[in-house]
């Protein structure tokens, strides 16, 4: 796993999603990361979260919000760093490179237990210079309890506010 989350190269002026924004005191702050050193378009992503006590649906479970915030911030997470590799550029270096979701489909398998780390994967099914699709799967206790699929395109010049 790399030392640097994806979410923590991003610039200062496009760190404030409530999912994974670094800037964004009162959000998630997910972390996503390469799971190994193997850093191909093949490769996997990982992130990890622990939910807290406000995200439970009913008690002793975690509400499906909080996986679809996840699946989406660690999707686009994941395509920005696909991304950086495919142009042979390090994370963090300008022109940013940020993608948002298109798309997003969530299927929920299992009821997800609050009070337990969740684990979440990202495998590849498509990478290509403004767009990426990324399938996720949510597990606790090494239970799939959802997957999803996140359709990321690059972020549009209209919503960079920063100065290259």
């Amino acid at each position: 796993m790399s030392e640097v989350a994806f979410q923590d190269c991003y610039p200062d002026e496009l760190s404030h999603c409530y999912g994974c924004g670094k800037n964004n005191t009162n959000g998630h702050q997910l972390k996503s990361y390469w799971q190994s050193n193997n850093k191909n378009p093949q490769g996997l992503t990982i992130a990890h979260y622990t939910p807290e006590a406000c995200y439970t649906a009913i008690p002793g479970f975690v509400y499906g919000g909080l996986l679809a915030s996840l699946i989406d911030c660690h999707g686009t997470g994941s395509a920005a760093a696909v991304a950086f590799q495919q142009a042979n550029r390090a994370m963090g270096t300008l022109p940013p490179l940020r993608f948002v979701t298109a798309a997003l489909n969530v299927s929920y398998l299992a009821p997800t237990p609050m009070g337990v780390e969740l684990e979440l994967i990202g495998t590849f099914v498509e990478v290509k210079e403004k767009k990426v699709v990324v399938e996720i799967t949510v597990s606790a206790n090494n239970v799939i309890c959802a997957k999803g699929t996140v359709i990321a395109v690059k972020m549009p010049d209209s919503m960079l506010n920063v100065k290259c």
